[in-house]
């Protein structure tokens, strides 16, 4: 049985109710019906929503007042038990959506309600439940049903001409294409790592983790830093064919099941080259996966703003940074955990130091962006080529800048100091929590502090924290919350902060794309000094505060009264301080 027995209110018109809701005045609504009056087949709610006097949800909620019907926001995160009760294709011709299951009644959300006399029945059909109605803007529906059209997209068979062609790297250099194309007659599994990649790449996600489990096999795509499912749980059984189908891909042994492997394999996608990195690890389950995306279109894809103003950074920061990496010689170190952004930091500082009179030669594993008039060497351990190795040799070629994508040990921390302190400017990373513990770093790998403290210029600490997207809301923090944080909630007065919301812009999550906070310590003769002295961490960065230094807890926080990301974002990314 359904809600076709809702009666019409007579008593109100449409533009009667959006004055008495106080959506606008009667004088507005006395031009727009004049309007209505030269405009044949227009309602009267359109042309309010065209002349910008009410919004799509106004629009929705007068609706609602006028049938007599409930108004509804549905959330954006897809519950898959509820969107399953109809199919994608009919919520695509008909608008609707399911809203909330009751028993045996389903109630569905619906823009337009005169719409509901034509689906009330397949409805029924589809579901075998009972029907009622709930008004929603038709924007917010369209926003869902879009949502659920990409997340089943990985799902969908890939057609003929959404093949991956597999690359190999041969080892003098050469992309060659293989042979192995994929088919009709291909396998499922084929069909099925084939979508997952295109479908990660389309979401802008980072890894690919494919997890063994006791409920089966888990997909999870890693997009701005967060974890997120993409399919069911698979049937156990298929596991061993999707590692074996990676470690084809990868040139891995697919006999050996016991030890970690590494590999990477290129594919040729959309006419431009990605780059995977491969790494497969033994369990209790069997083995798991995770693909790492090196896709240079989307981190690259414009040059001309590849450079340290699109970090966002404050003035101050950005003018230490720009002093820092026009040095004629010492270190510019950064530091962080693997996907902090360190890398395209290095190379947004390259970018703003690669003239034509100065030769710049990178080692890097892998070369993950690759710059005009840059000499670029990717490290090869199977072949030898080790970062030390590769370093002796860059020095014979008359750099003037090196870039050294990591130091990792003791013979490459040696020699990186010699070329800082030999008149040669070195850009690296070394992974470590702060600034000052990858000074600790350097210390257990058996450097003398004296050298590294003359060596080093500044040592600059980065995470990447989310941003929240255009569909933010405001909120109010309470106090608890902020005591929790480490934070006095006299701090807060005044100002307005936002949480996260969802649309279909951000996948339902409510933050779109991240940004980079830092904090930069400035190797001033106090501090080299009371280093060598052999100072506590507290000291130093008291000294390292009254410089100027803006430690990254900080930093994070101030993104919050900014309105730019959430407490617990902040909170997330960074050490909360008592």
């Amino acid at each position: 049985m359904n809600t076709l027995s809702k009666t019409f209110n007579k008593n109100l018109r449409f533009g009667d109710w959006a004055v008495k809701l106080k959506f606008m005045t009667p004088e507005q609504l006395d031009k727009a019906l004049l309007k209505q009056g030269s405009i044949t087949n227009q309602r009267v709610g359109n042309i309010l929503v065209q002349e910008k006097l009410i919004d799509n949800e106004q629009k929705a909620e007068i609706l609602a007042k006028l049938f007599s019907y409930e108004y509804v926001k549905p959330d954006i995160k897809i519950n898959t038990d509820l969107f399953n009760l109809l199919p994608l294709n009919f919520m695509i011709k008909n608008l609707v959506i399911p809203y909330k299951k009751n028993g045996d009644t389903l109630r569905v959300a619906m823009g337009d309600p005169l719409n509901f006399f034509s689906v009330a029945d397949k409805l029924e059909i589809f579901t075998g439940l009972d029907i009622s109605i709930a008004i929603a803007s038709e924007d917010r529906i369209a926003e869902i049903i879009k949502l659920l059209e990409s997340s089943a997209s990985m799902l969908d068979e890939v057609s003929g001409d959404m093949r991956l062609s597999l690359i190999n790297e041969k080892d003098k250099g050469e992309n060659i294409l293989n042979l192995e194309k994929v088919s009709s007659e291909e396998s499922q599994i084929v069909k099925l790592i084939d979508s997952t990649i295109l479908d990660a790449i389309n979401k802008q996600a980072s890894d690919i983790h494919f997890e063994t489990s006791d409920i089966g096999v888990i997909i999870r795509y890693r997009i701005d830093g967060m974890l997120f499912q993409a399919t069911d749980p698979l049937d156990i059984q298929h596991y061993s064919q999707i590692i074996s189908r990676i470690k084809v891909m990868s040139e891995l042994d697919i006999s050996e099941k016991r030890i970690p492997q590494d590999g990477r394999f290129k594919l040729m996608i959309s006419g431009r080259y990605v780059d995977f990195r491969v790494s497969i690890l033994p369990t209790i389950f069997g083995e798991d996966a995770v693909i790492r995306i090196l896709d240079q279109e989307k981190l690259l894809s414009n040059a001309q703003d590849f450079n340290l103003e699109t970090l966002g950074l404050l003035d101050d920061e950005q003018n230490i940074i720009k002093r820092m990496i026009n040095a004629p010689y010492g270190m510019f170190l950064m530091t962080g955990p693997t996907g902090s952004g360190k890398t395209t930091t290095l190379y947004m500082a390259l970018s703003e130091v690669n003239h034509k009179n100065v030769k710049i030669i990178t080692i890097e594993d892998p070369v993950e962006y690759q710059l005009e008039g840059i000499v670029q060497v990717p490290v090869n351990e199977k072949k030898g080529l080790t970062f030390a190795r590769g370093l002796r040799s860059i020095l014979r070629h008359d750099p003037d800048k090196i870039l050294i994508g990591e130091i990792r040990d003791t013979e490459t921390a040696e020699i990186a100091l010699q070329s800082a302190l030999t008149g040669h400017l070195v850009f690296t990373t070394v992974h470590a929590n702060s600034s000052f513990e990858v000074i600790n770093r350097f210390v257990h790998m058996g450097i003398e502090p004296y050298n590294l403290m003359a060596a080093l210029n500044c040592i600059v600490a980065q995470r990447l924290i989310r941003t929240l997207c255009n569909c933010k809301v405001k909120t109010v923090l309470s106090a608890t919350m902020l005591e929790e944080s480490g934070i006095s909630p006299a701090e807060f007065s005044g100002y307005q902060t936002y949480k996260e919301n969802g649309c279909s812009e951000c996948n339902g999550t409510g933050f779109k794309g991240r940004k980079a906070i830092i904090e930069i310590v400035e190797l001033n003769d106090a501090i080299k000094e009371l280093f060598v002295q052999n100072a506590s961490i507290r000291m130093l960065k008291k000294m390292a505060a009254d410089s100027g230094t803006t430690f990254l807890r900080k930093a994070a926080i101030r993104e919050v009264l900014n309105g730019v990301t959430t407490l617990d974002e902040a909170n997330r990314v960074t050490f909360i301080e008592n």
